[in-house]
């Protein structure tokens, strides 16, 4: 049962986008979910507005990250929650 708030998604999934891009352990990731990575990015900065088909997409696309991060979810807040929970599984790809 996922504990991450809609919101929290959004906005991690925003951040991973910005800061992660580009690194190789995510590519098939960004490749699979090139619409759900940008309607996160769009939803939390305000460019478009919730609802329940975008709401599919980007709890789909979040659990997919973290699918690829082998994380579970333990109601991250924002993208160092994550750092935090891959550095306790001594694993880190985004790095």
């Amino acid at each position: 049962m996922s504990t991450t708030t809609f919101d929290s998604k959004a906005f991690i999934l925003k951040q991973v986008w910005m800061r992660h891009k580009n690194v190789d352990e995510l590519t098939d990731f960004f490749a699979y979910n090139d619409l759900g990575v940008p309607l996160a990015y769009a939803y939390a900065e305000g460019i478009v507005n919730h609802s329940p088909t975008l709401e599919k997409c980007v709890n789909e696309t979040f659990d997919q990250l973290l699918e690829a991060l082998n994380l579970e979810d333990s109601g991250f807040e924002d993208v160092q929650d994550l750092y935090d929970g891959l550095e306790e599984l001594g694993s880190d790809p985004l790095k």
